[in-house]
């Protein structure tokens, strides 16, 4: 387990929409402070840093941080045809951001749709899109990993969706990215999903979930974390663990959120 590094994502702010008005600097503040080592930045958060990636390696060094990995999501789940050009460059724009880090590793958000009409036509489309952003990353030297959600729309959730994905995308070097509170939510067992996909794995998220589905901070839900970070170094892995928080304590305070959080890693052993 010592080698496995923990950072945090910034969707505890991302998912305040108009109700944050801070910057890109509070959010390395906040996760400095809260003792992690890293910080996985959405690509909708970055700020005017997008265009300045010297400056944000320097933001992140004044504060001893590393980013862990640099995250692109869209709005449409690419999914859809129509926006599918716009999604690419988008990603295109993520990936040579990401390019201009050590150890460099793009996250592309989950499958989405506002309905599961065409469910097949989809998922190809997705699974399209997918490979050729991870064919794109190697030729740049970025590693591109997929990380399914499971919030309202989601196209992967269960654990044939999941396999589904995954074995249409094997042969381009995607990897993946699981999300422990995403998993249990779909209906999955946790340890048996990271298992099935062990060797795909190259970027963990954790968060905890209640049995009637809604976020809890770390600790506070179902999700058995010392047995993911026992599976996980017996897996080998020695990738980042990354904090993700949307519990109502996130909605109040994201960072009070992120600090328990970090706690509660420090106080089984990571």
């Amino acid at each position: 387990m010592s080698a496995m590094r923990v950072g945090c994502q910034t969707y505890s702010w991302e998912m305040l929409g108009g109700r944050w008005s801070g910057g890109p600097d509070d959010i390395l503040n906040a996760v400095a402070a809260a003792g992690y080592a890293g910080v996985e930045f959405a690509a909708s958060m970055i700020g005017a840093y997008y265009d300045e990636p010297a400056a944000f390696a320097e933001a992140l060094a004044q504060r001893d941080l590393v980013l862990a990995a640099f995250a692109y999501a869209s709005p449409h789940g690419f999914t859809d045809p129509g926006h599918l050009p716009d999604e690419l460059a988008g990603a295109e724009r993520a990936l040579r951001f990401a390019a201009q880090f050590p150890r460099p590793l793009l996250a592309l958000g989950g499958a989405a749709s506002p309905d599961r009409d065409d469910y097949d036509a989809k998922l190809t489309r997705a699974c399209g899109f997918y490979s050729e952003v991870a064919r794109r990353g190697a030729d740049l030297g970025v590693e591109v990993a997929v990380h399914p959600h499971s919030h309202h729309g989601s196209l992967l959730e269960s654990a044939c969706e999941y396999g589904r994905v995954l074995d249409a995308t094997a042969d381009s070097g995607l990897t993946f990215n699981p999300d422990s509170g995403h998993i249990v939510r779909g209906g999955q067992d946790l340890l048996t999903c990271v298992q099935t996909h062990a060797a795909r794995v190259r970027h963990v998220h954790v968060k905890d979930v209640r049995p009637d589905g809604g976020w809890a901070p770390l600790g506070g839900g179902v999700c058995d974390f010392p047995a993911l970070f026992r599976l996980l170094g017996d897996m080998g892995y020695d990738g980042w663990i990354v904090a993700e928080e949307e519990s109502d304590l996130a909605w109040r305070d994201p960072s009070e959120a992120i600090r328990v959080n970090r706690d509660y890693l420090r106080s089984i052993g990571l």
